[in-house]
Protein backbone atom coordinates (compact mmCIF):
# COMPACT_ATOMS: atom_id res chain seq x y z
CA UNK A 1 0.00 0.00 0.00
CA UNK A 2 1.57 3.33 -1.24
CA UNK A 3 1.71 5.30 1.72
CA UNK A 4 1.93 9.02 0.54
CA UNK A 5 4.25 11.96 2.42
CA UNK A 6 4.64 15.43 1.96
CA UNK A 7 7.42 16.55 3.11
CA UNK A 8 7.10 19.90 1.65
CA UNK A 9 8.46 22.16 4.33
CA UNK A 10 10.90 19.89 5.71
CA UNK A 11 14.49 20.68 4.45
CA UNK A 12 15.83 19.26 1.08
CA UNK A 13 12.65 16.97 0.07
CA UNK A 14 12.60 14.95 -2.44
CA UNK A 15 10.46 13.36 -4.91
CA UNK A 16 6.98 11.89 -3.83
CA UNK A 17 8.55 8.44 -5.01
CA UNK A 18 11.81 8.54 -3.39
CA UNK A 19 9.71 9.69 -0.33
CA UNK A 20 7.43 6.67 -0.23
CA UNK A 21 10.92 4.29 -0.36
CA UNK A 22 12.62 5.95 2.29
CA UNK A 23 9.71 6.15 4.46
CA UNK A 24 8.81 2.32 4.11
CA UNK A 25 12.75 1.79 4.40
CA UNK A 26 12.63 3.45 7.67
CA UNK A 27 9.42 2.41 9.18
CA UNK A 28 11.45 -1.38 8.84
CA UNK A 29 14.43 -0.32 10.22
CA UNK A 30 12.59 1.05 13.31
CA UNK A 31 10.67 -2.26 13.63
CA UNK A 32 13.73 -4.18 13.08
CA UNK A 33 15.96 -2.03 15.68
CA UNK A 34 13.41 -1.48 18.45
CA UNK A 35 10.53 -3.94 17.67
CA UNK A 36 8.10 -1.05 17.27
CA UNK A 37 5.52 -0.78 14.57
CA UNK A 38 4.72 2.97 13.57
CA UNK A 39 2.42 1.99 10.81
CA UNK A 40 -0.71 1.79 13.47
CA UNK A 41 -0.39 5.63 13.37
CA UNK A 42 -2.23 8.20 11.03
CA UNK A 43 -0.10 8.82 8.06
CA UNK A 44 -0.64 12.64 8.46
CA UNK A 45 0.53 12.44 12.02
CA UNK A 46 3.35 10.11 10.94
CA UNK A 47 4.49 12.39 8.72
CA UNK A 48 4.09 15.29 10.52
CA UNK A 49 6.67 14.39 13.23
CA UNK A 50 8.98 12.90 10.95
CA UNK A 51 9.26 16.35 9.29
CA UNK A 52 9.40 17.62 12.57
CA UNK A 53 12.43 15.38 13.89
CA UNK A 54 14.41 15.98 10.31
CA UNK A 55 14.02 19.51 11.11
CA UNK A 56 15.27 19.34 14.57
CA UNK A 57 18.05 16.50 13.73
CA UNK A 58 19.33 18.70 11.04
CA UNK A 59 18.41 15.68 8.43
CA UNK A 60 17.87 16.98 4.81
CA UNK A 61 16.22 13.75 3.92
CA UNK A 62 14.50 10.46 5.54
CA UNK A 63 17.18 8.70 5.26
CA UNK A 64 19.97 10.98 6.49
CA UNK A 65 17.14 11.29 9.41
CA UNK A 66 17.44 7.11 9.71
CA UNK A 67 21.31 7.17 9.47
CA UNK A 68 21.24 9.37 12.68
CA UNK A 69 18.83 7.49 14.61
CA UNK A 70 20.73 4.01 13.75
CA UNK A 71 24.09 5.25 15.05
CA UNK A 72 22.83 7.97 17.45
CA UNK A 73 21.24 6.59 20.66
CA UNK A 74 20.01 9.85 21.66
CA UNK A 75 19.00 10.66 18.39
CA UNK A 76 17.07 7.51 18.69
CA UNK A 77 15.89 8.58 21.84
CA UNK A 78 14.48 11.75 21.05
CA UNK A 79 12.57 10.08 17.89
CA UNK A 80 11.13 7.21 20.29
CA UNK A 81 9.95 10.15 22.92
CA UNK A 82 8.48 12.29 19.97
CA UNK A 83 6.17 9.64 18.83
CA UNK A 84 5.49 8.13 22.37
CA UNK A 85 3.07 11.45 22.90
CA UNK A 86 5.82 13.99 23.65
CA UNK A 87 5.66 17.24 25.57
CA UNK A 88 2.29 19.29 26.29
CA UNK A 89 2.01 22.16 28.54
CA UNK A 90 0.78 21.33 32.19
CA UNK A 91 -2.98 21.99 32.69
CA UNK A 92 -3.45 21.74 29.05
CA UNK A 93 -7.11 23.40 28.42
CA UNK A 94 -7.95 24.06 31.99
CA UNK A 95 -11.52 24.13 30.97
CA UNK A 96 -11.21 20.34 30.71
CA UNK A 97 -9.61 20.23 34.61
CA UNK A 98 -12.28 22.43 36.02
CA UNK A 99 -14.86 20.48 34.26
CA UNK A 100 -13.65 17.28 35.68
CA UNK A 101 -13.24 18.62 39.11
CA UNK A 102 -17.04 19.79 38.73
CA UNK A 103 -19.19 16.96 37.15
CA UNK A 104 -16.80 13.59 37.35
CA UNK A 105 -14.64 13.88 40.60
CA UNK A 106 -17.95 14.34 43.19
CA UNK A 107 -19.11 11.05 41.60
CA UNK A 108 -15.40 9.48 42.10
CA UNK A 109 -16.25 10.29 45.45
CA UNK A 110 -18.29 7.83 45.92
CA UNK A 111 -15.92 5.26 45.88
CA UNK A 112 -13.90 3.86 48.57
CA UNK A 113 -11.00 3.29 45.77
CA UNK A 114 -10.45 4.75 42.41
CA UNK A 115 -8.26 3.33 39.49
CA UNK A 116 -7.87 6.11 36.68
CA UNK A 117 -6.26 5.25 33.75
CA UNK A 118 -4.06 7.84 31.16
CA UNK A 119 -3.09 5.75 28.18
CA UNK A 120 -0.82 7.53 25.52
CA UNK A 121 0.11 9.78 28.22
CA UNK A 122 3.29 10.81 26.81
CA UNK A 123 5.53 12.92 29.14
CA UNK A 124 3.12 12.73 31.76
CA UNK A 125 1.84 16.06 32.00
CA UNK A 126 -2.02 15.22 32.57
CA UNK A 127 -1.12 12.69 34.76
CA UNK A 128 0.47 15.51 37.33
CA UNK A 129 -1.94 17.91 36.45
CA UNK A 130 -4.82 15.60 37.20
CA UNK A 131 -3.51 14.60 40.65
CA UNK A 132 -2.80 17.89 41.75
CA UNK A 133 -6.81 18.27 41.01
CA UNK A 134 -7.45 15.40 42.86
CA UNK A 135 -5.29 15.91 45.75
CA UNK A 136 -7.43 19.36 46.82
CA UNK A 137 -10.40 17.55 46.54
CA UNK A 138 -8.68 15.15 49.03
CA UNK A 139 -9.37 11.98 46.42
CA UNK A 140 -6.13 11.37 45.68
CA UNK A 141 -4.95 9.58 48.92
CA UNK A 142 -7.62 6.61 47.61
CA UNK A 143 -6.66 7.02 44.14
CA UNK A 144 -3.65 5.37 42.21
CA UNK A 145 -3.49 7.05 37.89
CA UNK A 146 -1.66 5.01 36.19
CA UNK A 147 -0.10 7.03 32.82
CA UNK A 148 0.83 5.13 30.15
CA UNK A 149 2.78 5.56 27.08
CA UNK A 150 4.46 3.42 24.20
CA UNK A 151 7.63 4.75 24.55
CA UNK A 152 9.51 4.01 27.51
CA UNK A 153 11.72 7.19 26.94
CA UNK A 154 8.78 9.36 27.61
CA UNK A 155 8.20 7.17 31.03
CA UNK A 156 11.10 7.63 32.32
CA UNK A 157 10.68 12.02 31.86
CA UNK A 158 7.50 11.18 33.27
CA UNK A 159 8.52 9.36 36.57
CA UNK A 160 11.33 12.64 36.82
CA UNK A 161 8.30 14.91 37.49
CA UNK A 162 9.89 17.93 36.33
CA UNK A 163 9.07 20.14 33.93
CA UNK A 164 9.80 23.11 31.55
CA UNK A 165 7.47 26.05 31.86
CA UNK A 166 7.23 29.16 30.18
CA UNK A 167 6.98 31.23 33.66
CA UNK A 168 5.97 30.72 37.14
CA UNK A 169 2.56 33.53 36.38
CA UNK A 170 1.63 31.44 33.37
CA UNK A 171 1.75 28.08 35.33
CA UNK A 172 -0.25 29.67 38.23
CA UNK A 173 -2.87 31.11 35.64
CA UNK A 174 -3.05 27.90 33.95
CA UNK A 175 -3.35 26.09 37.34
CA UNK A 176 -6.08 28.69 38.96
CA UNK A 177 -7.84 28.38 35.06
CA UNK A 178 -8.06 24.26 36.18
CA UNK A 179 -10.27 25.05 38.98
CA UNK A 180 -7.21 24.89 41.86
CA UNK A 181 -7.52 27.29 44.97
CA UNK A 182 -3.99 26.63 46.35
CA UNK A 183 -1.17 28.11 45.20
CA UNK A 184 1.41 26.44 43.22
CA UNK A 185 3.48 25.43 46.25
CA UNK A 186 1.04 23.11 47.05
CA UNK A 187 1.94 20.84 44.45
CA UNK A 188 5.27 21.94 42.97
CA UNK A 189 8.33 23.70 43.50
CA UNK A 190 8.82 26.01 40.73
CA UNK A 191 11.95 27.47 40.26
CA UNK A 192 13.09 29.50 37.10
CA UNK A 193 11.38 28.21 33.93
CA UNK A 194 11.69 24.37 35.97
CA UNK A 195 8.10 23.17 37.65
CA UNK A 196 9.37 19.88 39.97
CA UNK A 197 6.12 18.17 41.15
CA UNK A 198 5.87 17.34 44.93
CA UNK A 199 6.63 13.96 46.25
CA UNK A 200 3.55 13.41 47.68
CA UNK A 201 1.64 13.54 44.54
CA UNK A 202 3.57 11.01 42.71
CA UNK A 203 3.02 8.71 45.58
CA UNK A 204 -0.43 7.65 43.80
CA UNK A 205 0.95 7.71 40.22
CA UNK A 206 2.22 4.47 37.80
CA UNK A 207 4.05 5.44 35.05
CA UNK A 208 4.58 2.24 33.06
CA UNK A 209 5.21 1.03 28.97
CA UNK A 210 1.76 0.12 27.22
CA UNK A 211 0.89 0.23 23.66
CA UNK A 212 -2.61 0.88 23.45
CA UNK A 213 -2.19 -0.15 19.59
CA UNK A 214 -1.08 -3.77 20.36
CA UNK A 215 -1.22 -4.25 24.20
CA UNK A 216 -3.87 -5.56 26.05
CA UNK A 217 -6.62 -4.01 28.92
CA UNK A 218 -4.26 -4.16 31.96
CA UNK A 219 -7.17 -3.04 34.50
CA UNK A 220 -10.70 -1.49 34.92
CA UNK A 221 -10.62 1.72 35.73
CA UNK A 222 -13.43 3.87 37.18
CA UNK A 223 -12.25 7.00 34.47
CA UNK A 224 -9.91 6.62 31.14
CA UNK A 225 -8.30 10.20 30.63
CA UNK A 226 -7.00 10.07 27.08
CA UNK A 227 -7.36 13.63 25.44
CA UNK A 228 -5.87 13.99 21.94
CA UNK A 229 -4.22 9.70 21.56
CA UNK A 230 -7.18 8.28 19.58
CA UNK A 231 -6.46 10.55 16.45
CA UNK A 232 -3.01 9.88 16.70
CA UNK A 233 -3.83 6.10 14.99
CA UNK A 234 -4.83 5.08 11.55
CA UNK A 235 -8.72 4.03 11.15
CA UNK A 236 -8.26 0.17 12.46
CA UNK A 237 -6.36 1.13 15.17
CA UNK A 238 -8.75 3.69 16.42
CA UNK A 239 -11.74 0.91 15.93
CA UNK A 240 -9.40 -1.46 18.51
CA UNK A 241 -8.46 1.28 20.91
CA UNK A 242 -12.35 2.42 21.44
CA UNK A 243 -12.73 -1.40 22.30
CA UNK A 244 -9.79 -1.61 24.21
CA UNK A 245 -11.26 1.66 26.36
CA UNK A 246 -15.10 0.54 26.67
CA UNK A 247 -13.42 -3.21 27.76
CA UNK A 248 -11.29 -0.97 30.70
CA UNK A 249 -14.24 0.65 31.71
CA UNK A 250 -16.53 -0.37 34.13
CA UNK A 251 -19.52 0.17 34.29
CA UNK A 252 -20.84 3.67 35.26
CA UNK A 253 -17.27 5.00 34.37
CA UNK A 254 -16.14 7.75 32.68
CA UNK A 255 -14.33 8.18 29.63
CA UNK A 256 -12.48 11.71 28.93
CA UNK A 257 -11.36 12.60 25.28
CA UNK A 258 -9.84 15.40 23.58
CA UNK A 259 -10.93 18.50 22.58
CA UNK A 260 -13.20 18.27 18.92
CA UNK A 261 -13.63 14.05 19.94
CA UNK A 262 -16.44 12.49 19.79
CA UNK A 263 -18.28 9.00 20.12
CA UNK A 264 -20.48 9.36 17.43
CA UNK A 265 -19.85 6.41 14.49
CA UNK A 266 -17.23 4.48 16.83
CA UNK A 267 -17.84 0.64 17.53
CA UNK A 268 -19.25 1.15 21.26
CA UNK A 269 -21.14 4.80 20.82
CA UNK A 270 -24.59 3.26 22.50
CA UNK A 271 -22.69 2.63 25.60
CA UNK A 272 -21.69 6.13 26.31
CA UNK A 273 -23.83 9.15 27.28
CA UNK A 274 -21.88 12.70 27.38
CA UNK A 275 -22.09 14.32 30.77
CA UNK A 276 -20.14 17.43 29.66
CA UNK A 277 -21.61 19.05 26.59
CA UNK A 278 -18.82 21.54 25.93
CA UNK A 279 -15.98 19.03 26.78
CA UNK A 280 -15.92 15.10 25.62
CA UNK A 281 -16.24 13.78 28.74
CA UNK A 282 -18.72 10.52 28.37
CA UNK A 283 -20.49 8.27 30.75
CA UNK A 284 -20.63 4.21 30.43
CA UNK A 285 -23.90 2.96 30.78
CA UNK A 286 -23.88 -0.20 29.61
Amino acid sequence: MALPLNLANAPGGAGPDVEEIELQIFLEALRRIDERDYGTFARGVLRRRIAERMRAERSPTITALLDRILHDPDARARFVASMGGGHRALFHDPGFFAAFRSHVVPLLQTYAFVRIWLPGSGSGEDAYSLAALLDEAGLLERCVLYATSNAEESVAIARAGSYAVSSRGALAASASAAGLERGLDAIATVKGTTAIFRPSLRENLMFARHDIANDASINEFHAIVARGVVPNYNGETQYRIHRLFYESLGRLGFLCLGKGEQLDGTVHEGAYRRVVPDHAIYRRMR
